[in-house]
């Protein structure tokens, strides 16, 4: 809804939509995070495009993720990585911003859950900009199989299991 808004406006393009929530537990452990994703390029209060930013929360406020050396101390996970999604922003005069990749490995049988938009659809651009990346996500595991999944989710993992998440980007504003 909020880049519906901002495209009427035609002044902010959309963005990885509103968060990438994921949760994690068991009987002993139980985790919430947001993922961050690509913002949308756009116009500043004089009309000047800016480009969008990469790997951070959008539409949503007092929302962090935790550090992961907090994380890893505190769950059963280990952190594989957590990086910036080369490509994932829509191109432009001012390019939309990129999205991040994030890998988990459970230590301990879990019940993951993704609740995620634009899985689907792609982030749009405005005013010639290129539509972002769509966001996708995967379990991978212990034994090395993959398997896509949905943005909408919940799986059970075993040890050694990792779940995957690529977020989408922002698009992009202008030719």
């Amino acid at each position: 809804m909020v880049d519906a808004l901002f495209g009427a406006t035609g002044r902010l393009a959309a963005s990885q939509g509103t968060m990438n929530n994921l949760t994690f537990g068991n009987d002993r452990h139980q985790y919430y995070e947001t993922i961050c994703g690509g913002a949308g390029a756009g116009l500043d209060a004089e009309g000047k495009p800016f480009a969008g930013t990469d790997a951070i929360h959008t539409h949503m406020t007092n929302s962090r993720m935790t550090d992961p050396e907090v994380l890893e101390r505190r769950f059963p996970v280990r952190v594989e990585h957590h990086r910036i999604r080369p490509g994932s922003g829509g191109d432009g005069a001012a390019p939309g911003g990129n999205g991040s990749v994030r890998r988990l490995t459970f230590l301990e049988p879990m019940e993951v859950a993704l609740l995620s938009p634009r899985r689907i659809e792609h982030p749009f651009g405005l005013d010639g900009g290129g539509e972002a990346k769509s966001g996708r996500q995967r379990v991978i595991r212990a034994g090395g199989e993959a398997e896509d999944l949905p943005g909408l989710f919940r799986i059970d993992v075993e040890a050694g299991d990792s779940v995957e998440i690529e977020t989408p980007g922002g698009g992009g504003m202008g030719s």
